[in-house]
């Protein structure tokens, strides 16, 4: 425990001794002196403040009874002063009694304005460096936390002019242990008022406070609300651009990195929350920010990994994150062709970026070559799949760079990204059914890099090395478990009821489906539309090895046995075509092990052509001689025409394979309700693909059942043969 001196052991049993106030008053003249001495050590401390007593300091702190000729807060001043000492041990700063008496301090800092301060803003500054001192520590946190200290500091920031960049720090503490949950729901406004003044003092601020502001908005935007910030945000408040031009006067300028990093970190943060929209928003040059951001990214990307061994990177997460966060937006954004770039610029672009992600593959590689890499620490393995992340969204859109390099590279990320799914797919079934989730939850369940590597796979299965280590890896199996997890969430299956409630189930109304339930299901449907595009590319590509696979045969039966429950909602059209012409291709290529009576592939055939036929259709109430794209569709199109073109196709190569499949197309009038429209539609106005999809599929039914051929004269074939010049349809069903 340490030897405690005499100059300490006589004033601690001067205190213990005192038999009044007013001797152990004195007494606390004698404290200050002695505790602020170097060789009064944390101990000694503990022991005079046990001695003092926290009830007496309380008395003080309250006390409005002062002797005459003295200032009306010599009590309250001389305690402050006494417990600020203390304050600077952990021990006695998370001090139970020193907890307790956390609203004492918390009214003397609210008061700040008042009348009773005017004279000795010293006690205010105590009172601040006493919750200062609390809040530096856990226990301390929590205390604040628990008698709301977070609104009265956002009170005081809000209202007050003595000492509010204090309270603002103690904000940001709090805000930064407990995040999103800090916050009133009940005051959401709250948020967007204190953030909006914060961000004005940041863009007309121009000495050293503006680079604290940069850290103080990027705690408070990081652990924002739920909800707070929607699309509709950076028109409603002023915040998002007064942050856009303080951010422009700081990158911009000439600075050195302890400047520029916080800097970047702030844009990352605001990019995450308002996407690449808020960064070219500007009018008269709306590129120039954005291309700067993606170049300041780039080069920080580079130097901090170039030639770095994990540690030393990892050293850096916040910005080498950060940046990485920068380019993973700023990539999907230039994807979507919505910036009107100039050559040279893309260029530059394209070159920043190669060098950045050289420098990533380069990391990456070297750790999936250290003997250790499975055996690394969280936040090292946490950094590496933020690595691996931003890789992926590169990879999504440029397929032809480095391809040796990501090779070499692929076997490692698969690992990785397979990995993640499982955690994340594990927490997410845990917190749905509401059971006990790992405490502390393991960091990495909250990234599935399988989900955000799904459009990257799409590109590298139709590369033959790609796809060949894909294979080799077994992914198509995991790839399978992420399909039907999905499906589950886009199924919104709920566990039975039991006979008794169900009737009273049945009087209840619709359940109405909150905001983040339907974008969960929407990213799902997103995502089974990119694990059945990665499909189709290997069933296509690998026909031999998919006749073959127990794992594509799996598939197969869950499409067979699922497509029919799938919800006919707009929103799943798109989903249902996929997983139709999928279907049909494995059809096709497994063949040789449908059986006839299996009930499941009857149901699957009907809603697959009731999605080939509801296609095209002729509108009666506008030009009925016009064969169109149904309303239904229209919305979808851009994302369907391709799917229902490979979907006649393939359905017409399975009729050559499974011919009892015909009998669908007959029995439910489909063949026959093509001739009827296309009897209708003007001559020379029927596009050729549409017309060659319809004719080859029809050739094929004609040649796998000869029972279509009367029902096709029936509905007159033989003038759409003449109108449409279907000459090959016209052989088969009437000779030459």
């Amino acid at each position: 425990m340490g030897e405690v001196s005499e100059a300490v052991k006589k004033v601690v049993a001067l205190l213990k001794n005192a038999t009044t106030d007013t001797e152990k008053f004195t007494g606390l003249f004698l404290v200050t002196k002695l505790v602020k001495a170097k060789d009064c050590k944390a101990n000694a401390k503990k022991l005079i403040f046990e001695a003092i007593g926290f009830d007496f300091l309380k008395r003080l702190l309250l006390t409005s009874d002062v002797p005459v000729d003295c200032p009306p807060s010599i009590y309250k001043s001389v305690a402050l002063s006494v417990l600020t000492c203390f304050c600077n041990e952990p021990e006695l700063a998370t001090h139970p009694e020193m907890l307790a008496n956390i609203p004492v301090f918390l009214d003397i800092v609210q008061q700040a304005d008042g009348s009773d301060y005017d004279d000795n803003l010293i006690i205010i500054g105590e009172a601040y460096g006493c919750l200062k001192a609390i809040a530096a520590h856990d226990p301390g946190q929590k205390a604040l936390y628990d008698v709301g200290a977070i609104n009265k500091m956002l009170e005081i920031y809000l209202q007050q002019s003595f000492q509010t960049d204090e309270a603002l720090n103690i904000l940001v503490t709090l805000v930064s242990r407990f995040g999103t949950t800090a916050w009133d729901n009940k005051h959401p406004k709250s948020f967007q008022v204190i953030i909006n003044k914060i961000a004005l003092e940041f863009e007309t601020d121009h000495d050293e406070r503006k680079f604290e502001l940069c850290q103080i908005l990027h705690s408070l935007l990081f652990n924002a609300p739920k909800n707070a910030i929607t699309k509709t945000t950076a028109l409603e408040e002023t915040w998002p651009q007064s942050i856009y031009k303080g951010l422009t006067d700081i990158l911009q300028s000439k600075i050195s990195k302890d400047q520029r990093n916080p800097a970047l970190i702030l844009a990352s943060t605001m990019l995450g929350l308002l996407g690449a929209e808020w960064a070219v928003n500007e009018e008269d040059k709306p590129k120039q920010f954005f291309l700067l951001l993606i170049q300041l990214a780039a080069i920080e990307v580079r130097m901090q990994l170039d030639g770095k061994s994990l540690k030393q990177a990892q050293s850096h997460a916040a910005l080498v994150t950060s940046c990485y966060i920068i380019l993973e937006v700023s990539i999907n954004h230039i994807a979507n062709d919505v910036l009107d770039l100039e050559q040279k610029e893309k260029q530059t672009l394209y070159t920043g970026l190669k060098g950045a992600f050289s420098a990533v593959i380069g990391l990456l590689t070297k750790i999936s070559n250290d003997k250790n890499k499975d055996n690394l620490a969280v936040d090292e393995k946490v950094f590496v799949c933020a690595s691996v992340r931003v890789l992926v969204a590169w990879l999504a859109q440029e397929t032809s760079a480095m391809r040796p390099q990501v090779y070499q590279l692929l076997p490692y990320v698969l690992s990785l990204a397979n990995e993640t799914f499982s955690l994340s797919r594990a927490r997410r079934i845990a917190e749905k059914a509401k059971m006990p989730i790992e405490d502390p939850p393991n960091p990495l369940s909250h990234m599935d890099i399988l989900r955000i590597m799904l459009p990257a796979l799409c590109h590298l299965t139709v590369e033959d090395e790609a796809r060949k280590i894909m294979l080799r890896e077994k992914q198509e199996d995991v790839l399978l478990d992420c399909f039907e997890f999905h499906w589950a969430i886009v199924q919104r299956k709920k566990p039975p009821v039991p006979r008794s409630e169900r009737l009273k189930l049945l009087n209840q109304p619709p359940e109405e489906l909150s905001p983040e339930v339907l974008e969960e299901m929407q990213d799902s449907r997103t995502a089974m539309i990119s694990i059945c595009n990665i499909f189709m590319n290997v069933t296509v590509l690998e026909a031999k090895l998919v006749e073959d696979s127990s794992s594509f045969n799996k598939l197969l039966q869950f499409i067979f046995e699922n497509l029919s429950e799938l919800k006919s909602i707009p929103e799943n059209l798109v989903l249902h075509g996929h997983l139709a012409v999928l279907g049909l291709l494995l059809l096709k290529q497994q063949s040789k092990r449908i059986k006839k009576n299996d009930f499941s592939i009857c149901r699957y055939i009907q809603v697959t052509i009731r999605f080939l036929w509801d296609a095209y259709t002729v509108d009666e109430s506008n030009d009925p001689t016009a064969l169109v794209v149904s309303i239904a569709y229209k919305e979808h199109w851009m994302e369907i025409m391709e799917l229902w073109f490979l979907g006649m196709q393939t359905m017409s190569s399975v009729l050559a394979v499974v011919p009892w499949i015909s009998e669908f197309a007959i029995e439910s009038g489909w063949a026959e309700d093509i001739i009827k429209k296309l009897r209708t539609v003007k001559i020379g106005t029927l596009q050729p693909n549409v017309k060659s999809a319809y004719e080859d599929f029809l050739c094929h039914l004609v040649d796998a059942n000869a029972d279509i051929v009367g029902v096709l004269k029936k509905a007159d074939a033989l003038k759409v043969c003449r109108n449409h010049r279907f000459m090959e349809l016209g052989k088969k069903l009437f000779g030459d």
